[in-house]
């Protein structure tokens, strides 16, 4: 995507000046009751500035032994405030007492902190509370990479929410486009929508974009991946639905090129709390991997998942009992593979990739997350965002290429100050791969442990299983469907191509 001069397509913050912006150091004056950055409204400069603010500001407070923020002191209404409570968030995370008080300032907000660390509440509680104010129209469009990922973010604003009585719609693709469009005509409070999806809606029928005219906040989760070149289109045709005068806010675990550059041409006064430079995994997450040859990895991963439930397995070295893991490969293809070799080996497991219908994907990933299976065999759709508080274990099955997509693999675990454990196997050709991950995240990584005579122990049953699947899979054609699916992905991109032209 074009973010500089003249060939930047669209704008993402509010248009309310046409002066380029200033970067200014954040001051150092600090309110002693709400945590937040006092700032200077008597300056006559109209120029719009970006103020930054790094964690370190929160490490030199807890130095000095200040009394850690409250929900209360973040300025919030009191029903948030006890809703905050009966849902067990007993104090403010570190994103959010920076960037809730800004939002609800009236700032556009860009927050970049680790997997785990509440960025959802960060953006969700201002709007809520905005909502309280003034209950009526659609007063959020919330946009998501992934379908899964934007069900989550419907069903936290429904349980933050509950209390107003919010309506939460989700506009995601493998559903029904007609319902959800008669759901859209009925304004519902908040929108949460994949890119994709809520484009083709409105192109549909135009009349859908004055749902959009009064909107107040738009977000974008996970927002270095959803400005992505491939959504560019849709992202032009969502933009245009939208008011200039309105907040937005944009978070993430990892800072993209894009990102940096978009909030520099932001033309209103806009925050950005950046947790950690570069890249980073959380402390409580323990990092290993297991160097092997390629066709070691099945007989591997029936090692550990056969491990999971014993407690005197060297697995268990996070001190804490493995109630689930996240398998993460990097085809579609062998994770339907995985998924019928794990039913022969007898290890319950389910599976979400890009060849399931949406319903399929969403029950496989509701039986994952009340505990129903242990296993989640995932492809790149489930490495963003999906908050399963049961996660102890992710096993990199297939190492990612993209350095990035390795801090949201792993962050899938070890959430909200828990500990979890990341094993990731490692053949030859991926010795490079570790290498970049391990300088990313300032690091090495350590060896996993395990001995040959117990990992080669089920050969003959692994080997034998693994015939199976691959006649299993012969007979019922999945080779051909899958380079069909290809065929049809090719064509519909050079459909897509031809329009535009």
């Amino acid at each position: 995507m074009e973010v500089d001069g003249e060939a930047q397509p669209f704008h993402i913050f509010s248009k309310r000046a046409k002066t380029k912006p200033k970067i200014k150091p954040e001051p150092e004056r600090r309110s002693p009751d709400t945590g937040a950055v006092e700032t200077d409204h008597t300056d006559p400069d109209p120029t719009p500035t970006i103020v930054t603010e790094t964690g370190e500001a929160d490490d030199a407070e807890a130095a000095a032994g200040a009394a850690a923020a409250t929900f209360a002191d973040l300025g919030l209404s009191q029903w948030l405030v006890d809703t905050c409570s009966a849902l067990g968030m007993k104090r403010p995370t570190a994103v959010q007492r920076r960037c809730i008080p800004r939002a609800l300032a009236g700032e556009d907000v860009l927050g970049i902190a680790e997997t785990g660390s509440g960025k959802t509440a960060a953006f969700a509680l201002p709007i809520l509370h905005r909502l309280g104010e003034d209950p009526y129209g659609v007063a959020a469009l919330a946009l998501a990479p992934t379908r899964e990922l934007a069900a989550q973010l419907t069903e936290q604003f429904r349980a933050l929410g509950a209390p107003l009585g919010i309506r939460c719609l989700a506009a995601i693709g493998g559903f029904e486009s007609l319902a959800q469009a008669k759901g859209l005509a009925r304004r519902p409070h908040v929108v949460v929508a994949t890119p994709g999806r809520i484009a083709t809606l409105v192109k549909d029928d135009p009349d859908l974009a004055k749902v959009f005219a009064r909107t107040k906040f738009l977000v974008l989760d996970e927002a270095d991946r959803v400005l992505d070149v491939n959504f560019e289109e849709e992202l032009r045709v969502i933009f245009g639905c939208l008011p200039k005068k309105r907040q937005t806010f944009l978070f993430s675990a990892t800072m993209s090129d894009n990102l940096r550059s978009l909030l520099q041409l932001s033309g209103n006064k806009s925050y950005f709390f950046e947790a950690y430079e570069g890249f980073k995994t959380v402390e409580t997450l323990k990092q290993q991997y297991i160097h092997l040859p390629n066709e070691g990895k099945e007989l591997h991963l029936s090692y550990l998942l056969s491990k999971m439930k014993d407690k005197e397995d060297p697995i268990h070295r996070i001190g804490d009992p493995i109630r689930s893991a996240i398998v993460f490969v990097s085809k579609c293809s062998t994770c339907l593979r995985l998924d019928l070799l794990l039913e022969e080996l007898g290890h319950p497991a389910v599976s979400l990739h890009s060849l399931k219908s949406q319903a399929q994907r969403l029950s496989a990933l509701n039986r994952f997350k009340s505990g129903q299976v242990p296993v989640l065999l995932a492809t790149d759709v489930g490495s963003r965002g999906l908050d399963i508080q049961t996660v102890d274990l992710v096993i990199n099955y297939d190492i990612p290429w993209c350095s990035r997509d390795y801090i949201h693999r792993v962050g899938r675990t070890a959430r909200a100050s828990r500990g979890g454990l990341a094993i990731s196997f490692i053949t030859q050709k991926d010795i490079c791969l570790l290498h970049e991950i391990e300088d990313i995240v300032g690091k090495q990584l350590e060896a996993f442990e395990c001995s040959d005579k117990e990992v080669n122990k089920d050969i003959t049953k692994v080997f034998k299983a693994r015939r199976l699947v691959k006649m299993k899979m012969d007979d019922e054609g999945h080779e051909e469907k899958v380079q069909a699916r290809k065929e049809q992905k090719k064509r519909d991109l050079a459909r897509k191509r031809k329009h535009e032209e």
